[in-house]
């Protein structure tokens, strides 16, 4: 989503420059020689054809709508684009300690790969909560337990400010042990 809004803010940027630019010109040359033709935007054109409508014209009505959803879909798209940082607890009051979602996942996935009986693992995290998928080769539930211990108290050894709830799935998988 932060790449989406990284690439669609200078677009919306630029349109409203050149937006801008054309406005410059069109009253520069509108001030200067009133009689001539526009320059680059037909706006007398545009002038006599927006005269006849009315805010209850349907074409009116269609731009206002796709104008508000455009408006809602930006709106939206940076709400969902902020960071999401894992909050730690604060040494002092006047410093803020964050981690990002990843290095936490990282961290969880590398004490949960240091089990002996765990093949593989994926780790997802946020700062409310932390999903644990591990296969193993052994029964799913007794690796399940001890997966959850162990990311338990890897936790209550961070510093989080707020502890995350913790889900674990675990398949049993097919190999020669």
């Amino acid at each position: 989503m932060r790449l989406l809004l990284r690439v669609l803010a200078p677009l919306l940027a630029l349109l409203l420059a050149v937006a801008g630019l054309a406005l410059v010109v069109e009253t520069v040359t509108a001030w200067v020689a009133p009689a001539s033709s526009p320059l680059v935007v037909p706006w007398p054109a545009w002038r006599s054809a927006i005269e006849g409508l009315t805010w209850q014209s349907g074409s009116v009505r269609a731009v206002a709508i796709v104008v508000g959803v455009v408006g809602l879909f930006v709106l939206i798209l940076g709400l969902v684009a902020r960071r999401h940082d894992v909050f730690l607890a604060d040494p002092v009051p006047e410093v803020t300690v964050t981690t990002s979602p990843r290095s936490l996942a990282r961290a969880v996935g590398h004490e949960v790969r240091s089990h002996d009986d765990v093949v593989s693992a994926s780790v997802v995290a946020s700062s409310s909560k932390i999903t644990v998928k591990a296969a193993t080769l052994d029964p799913a539930e007794e690796v399940r337990a001890a997966i959850r211990d162990r990311v338990t108290e890897m936790l209550v050894r961070l510093p989080l400010a707020r502890r995350p709830r913790i889900a674990v799935s675990v398949t049993t998988t097919k190999g020669v042990k």
